[in-house]
């Protein structure tokens, strides 16, 4: 999910990380995703804030989406 996901162009990933609702879930897999791909520490610690937490960091991301075409610590190698 997060090499499809990084892989959209960026106004298809603004338009998922919108939508609070949206944006919540998309993050959930495109972070879990990640982890499970790059297995580190980082990438573990923001996944499990952003699923419990992950409607504050939904536009954080989105801001860092914008600059940088992936979320934070979920960019693919």
């Amino acid at each position: 999910m997060a090499t499809w996901f990084n892989g959209q162009s960026r106004l298809v990933q603004i338009l998922l990380l919108l939508p609070p609702g949206i944006n919540w879930i998309v993050e959930i897999l495109v972070r879990w995703s990640a982890f499970f791909t790059t297995k580190s520490i980082p990438t573990l610690f923001v996944a499990v804030l952003v699923t419990f937490f992950g409607l504050a960091f939904g536009w954080i991301d989105l801001i860092w989406c914008l600059l940088f075409r992936h979320l934070i610590f979920a960019g693919t190698k």
